[in-house]
């Protein structure tokens, strides 16, 4: 008996995603569709049916399970401790300067390989 009463909320939650879909998708192809009216119209057509889509999606397990994950998330970027402005702009300067100092050193590594190869084959200046 508990298996059927799954197998047949599944069937619902799989329907209620397929109609989301279909909503976003009719959003969508209503815009295009009704070209002719205003922009303001169709744009409040399109996140009508979109905030219609997201509420059904929300209703189903799949939706509850991916909400819970953003209350989860929200709650881990809470404990991160972030950086002063004064680290902030410590590490950029020391990245721009490592960055410039291994461009400096790549660039006179290609000249003397340079020099040395035409060294070599005798060709070049």
């Amino acid at each position: 008996m508990a298996a059927r009463a799954e197998s047949g909320s599944s069937f619902i939650d799989t329907a209620k995603l397929v109609l989301a879909i279909g909503l976003l998708i009719a959003g969508v192809v209503g815009f295009y569709y009704f070209s002719q009216q205003s922009l303001l119209y169709r744009v409040l057509g399109v996140v009508g049916l979109s905030i219609a889509s997201i509420a059904m999606i929300l209703t189903t397990p799949l939706g509850k399970s991916f909400w819970g994950f953003l209350k989860e998330a929200r709650v881990e970027v809470r404990k991160v401790v972030w950086p002063t402005r004064q680290e902030t702009v410590q590490a950029t300067l020391i990245v721009v300067a490592l960055v410039f100092l291994v461009g400096l050193m790549l660039w006179l590594f290609d000249m003397f390989l340079f020099w040395v190869i035409s060294q070599l084959t005798g060709q070049g200046a």
